[in-house]
């Protein structure tokens, strides 16, 4: 994957790449060309009247404004100029509302103007259109119409084609996976269907399992068997705490090596049972060939 495009290190200093990474925007570069970076007088800054949200979670400001007095306002707001002067929001009213309790006087913000910010909009979903985007592009792009052009998910559906709420919210879900997988979904690497199942575990389990995930084209299928597995041994047991808690680690360390579902029971002597599931005869010849390369 190359550098990052588009918004400089100006932009990059104030939006941390795990909000929007920028290597998988289609329109990073042209955001370059239509976005100014100000700091802005917060007084010459007014929320939008047609915002269609009313109601903001006051406890919530109130944290998010002990953490601007802390850290100031990590991601800017996106601003268009009024014809009268000054500023309306597009995207960051509770950024605003809480940088303003906060007192503070200015604020970063992204501005734009509504010819550009429209442009911007037909853009993205001109490429979301096209259906020539991988995965973590569509998924970038989503998170970008929703953050930084304020559009709700059925909006978002209706201008790319008629999609659900629920089909966009799940390609959103992968912006939840670590950067490695992100890259390799990018690349062709990994798939949209191999990558969900791996949405929901741990990190440093995704970092150990995709390198044998690619080296050997797991299907979904037994991705979704193995992570099913994995999961299931990560809860908690509702059990007495016994033995058998001390080989949760190693019952995860066999599954993930045989790429099967293991089970390690343990009676009250201290001897034990080792299973290892398998669905058909040629899943069992696999099992049998990666313990044959261990002996």
């Amino acid at each position: 994957m190359s550098a990052k495009r588009g918004l400089g290190r100006g932009f990059d200093a104030l939006i941390p790449s795990d909000l929007l990474d920028e290597s998988f925007d289609p329109t990073a570069g042209q955001d370059h060309q239509v976005s100014d970076l100000r700091n802005i007088q917060i007084k010459e800054i007014q929320p939008d009247a047609e915002q269609p949200r009313r109601m903001f979670d006051e406890a919530a400001l109130d944290e998010l404004s002990a953490s601007i007095r802390e850290h100031g306002v990590i991601q800017p707001l996106i601003v268009t100029p009024r014809a009268e002067g000054g500023y309306t929001i597009v995207a960051g009213e509770r950024r605003y509302r809480a940088a303003k309790a906060a007192g503070l006087e200015k604020v970063p913000a992204i501005v734009r103007t509504l010819g550009d910010q429209h442009k911007l909009e037909l853009s993205l979903i001109e490429n979301l259109q096209r259906r020539d985007l991988t995965a973590i592009e569509t998924a970038t792009a989503y998170a970008k119409l929703r953050d930084q052009f304020n559009l709700s998910l059925e909006q978002i559906g209706e201008r790319v084609g008629g999609k659900s709420p629920s089909a966009i919210s799940n390609t959103l879900r992968l912006l939840q996976l670590p950067k490695s997988a992100q890259q390799a979904l990018a690349s062709g690497e990994l798939s949209e269907g191999q990558a969900r199942p791996l949405i929901k575990l741990p990190t440093e389990l995704v970092e150990e399992l995709l390198p044998k995930i690619i080296a050997e084209s797991w299907s979904a299928r037994r991705i979704e068997q193995v992570a099913a597995h994995l999961k299931q041994t990560d809860k908690p047991a509702k059990a007495k705490p016994g033995p058998v808690k001390r080989y949760v680690s190693e019952t995860g360390r066999i599954s993930s090596w045989l790429s099967a579902p293991v089970d390690i029971k343990v009676g009250r002597q201290g001897k034990g049972t080792l299973t290892i599931s398998f669905r058909d005869d040629a899943e069992l010849q696999r099992i049998l060939a990666e313990l044959d390369k261990s002996a």
